[in-house]
């Protein structure tokens, strides 16, 4: 089998519009989205799951016409923006949206979290997994497969997080995102806390990740905030991470996620200029990963 199985990005990352998703993906010449917020006409933007059953069904349509698919789907669920203290039916009315519309649009794996880093010592970690075996159950139920992924979450504190969560969670695997232990802090470490090594990182969860998120940073201690860069270009260890994911036959997907094109504030009036500058760093940043991949 090839490395890697297939390419693809999230979605947003090339634009806004589904229309402008699906214009770089198809110049890159790749077949899949990793979809996550979806503006179509008519309609505001909302996470994929979100979408109005119109806006839904338009979307279906658009990707469907230009022979496109969604390998996974970039859920809200767990997100760094909820709170292990809200509501557990919020999470469950996200899954119980996200299954049918999975189904509908054939998308095997679902991108979901463990909720915001609590500012107290307890991380109410009984509870946490409580939620995350229950979201975990039903997707699988589903014949749906949901990944974790490492970011500013409970899972996303440490490797060693990481793998109490998957230990706790039965049937939940792991997607690795190369960038973000650069600007996450190592959360077993002591004051000052250190940001966490990626490389470490990923060799403690490699065994247990079935999807890659390429993103690369480098932290920037002027601005206390990380820079992004192209792939391999940054302490992502992206290079490092892609030539042993291949050595040890990895057989998932590489997602792009550049993150390298600010965000408009004023959305409406640069929707355009937003659109093109995103799809045109999108497509640049895929076209140097797979030289990358090439490389390794």
């Amino acid at each position: 089998m090839s490395f890697p199985t297939l390419y693809c990005g999230i979605g947003d990352e090339a634009g806004q519009s589904l229309a402008s998703q699906i214009e770089a993906t198809r110049e890159l010449g790749w077949r899949h989205i990793e979809a996550r917020n979806v503006t179509v006409p008519g309609h505001p933007k909302a996470n994929l799951h979100d979408l109005t059953d119109a806006a839904f069904d338009t979307a279906v349509g658009m990707l469907e016409e230009a022979g496109l698919s969604v390998y996974c789907f970039a859920s809200t669920i767990g997100n760094w923006a909820k709170r292990i203290e809200d509501p557990f039916e919020i999470t469950l009315a996200e899954v119980d949206r996200c299954i049918p519309r999975m189904q509908r649009l054939g998308t095997r794996f679902v991108r979901i979290m463990s909720y915001k880093v609590r500012d107290d010592e307890d991380q109410m970690e009984a509870e946490r997994f409580r939620r995350l075996r229950e979201v975990t159950r039903r997707f699988l139920d589903a014949g749906l497969q949901p990944v974790h992924e490492n970011c500013m979450n409970y899972g996303g504190m440490s490797w060693r997080h990481a793998q109490r969560l998957l230990d706790e969670v039965p049937g939940l695997a792991w997607v690795f995102d190369t960038a973000n232990p650069v600007f996450n802090l190592d959360r077993t470490r002591p004051e000052p806390m250190p940001r966490q090594d990626p490389w470490e990182f990923w060799t403690q969860v490699r065994d247990r990740s079935v999807h890659i998120h390429i993103k690369d940073a480098r932290w920037n201690t002027a601005r206390d905030d990380a820079d992004y860069h192209w792939p391999g270009d940054g302490d992502g260890a992206v290079r490092r991470i892609l030539a042993d994911a291949k050595a040890r036959g990895y057989t998932g997907a590489l997602s792009i996620e550049p993150h390298m094109v600010a965000v408009f504030h004023d959305v409406q009036a640069n929707a355009g200029a937003q659109d093109e500058a995103l799809r045109t760093n999108y497509v640049e940043y895929g076209r140097r990963l797979v030289k990358l991949v090439g490389e390794v």
